[in-house]
């Protein structure tokens, strides 16, 4: 009522994309697909703006992986800034991305069968499953934001958000540096006719695939129980 529609999604959009937890709408009162947008910024962790940061060392798992997969795709050798991209680096990286994603969706799960869980919503059913969703990916996207139909302020839900901020955001340094530390223990290997180029259009699109991929397959079960089941249960289809 105060901004317009316009005005208060792009807010939404923008402040759910990085680590900014501001709001000048309240996101509980959107439309269906107007929260499930926020939710899937923050879902992605930080990588398309970026937070101070957990928006960098995610968007570099991110690189890694895409280098690996690329490397497989092409027969091309899987190296980074000269650095060749072997197993352990893969794994590292991999138990990076799909934490924060396994944090938001077991402890969502957690809290929509225990009593504790389901007190603090303010609305059942799908409406219900996207507050406590966008809470956990909230806690775990380090944004801060609320949907503001949950009651988080319980016992239950200060400390399951505080285990999942505890694993997603600080835990998630450990596998960074490991990467880090494994890279520079390696001797640069000088670039080659099978050297995958990591600055071209081709790998950006890569990269944004892998992103926009393994986001979709970690959320999209959950999103489809909660603000697409709430769009089609709106519009009678």
């Amino acid at each position: 009522m105060s901004f317009g529609i316009s005005a208060s999604s792009l807010f939404a959009v923008v402040t759910t994309a990085a680590s900014c937890g501001a709001v000048n709408a309240m996101h509980d009162s959107f439309t269906p697909l107007g929260g499930l947008v926020p939710l899937a910024n923050m879902g992605l962790g930080e990588v398309i703006f970026g937070g101070v940061g957990a928006g960098l060392y995610g968007m570099l798992m991110f690189v890694v992986l895409t280098v690996f997969i690329a490397g497989l795709m092409v027969g091309r050798t899987p190296e980074y800034l000269g650095k060749k991209i072997e197993a352990r680096e893969v794994k590292l990286a991999t138990i990076a991305i799909l934490l924060p994603s396994a944090c938001i969706l077991l402890f969502s799960a957690l809290s929509v069968v225990l009593p504790a869980g389901l007190a603090s919503r303010a609305n059942a059913g799908p409406h219900g499953l996207s507050e406590i969703l966008y809470a956990f990916a909230s806690a775990a996207g380090n944004n801060g934001s609320a949907f503001a139909g949950l009651g988080a302020n319980t016992p239950f839900y200060n400390t399951a958000l505080g285990i999942v901020m505890l694993i997603s955001r600080y835990w998630l340094a450990i596998p960074a540096l490991a990467i880090a530390g494994s890279l520079v223990s390696k001797k640069k290997v000088p670039a080659g006719a099978g050297t995958l180029p990591t600055h071209t259009p081709l790998f950006i699109a890569w990269l944004i695939g892998v992103i926009v991929i393994v986001g979709a397959l970690s959320f999209i079960p959950a999103l489809g129980l909660g603000p697409i089941v709430e769009h089609l249960m709106v519009f009678g289809r």
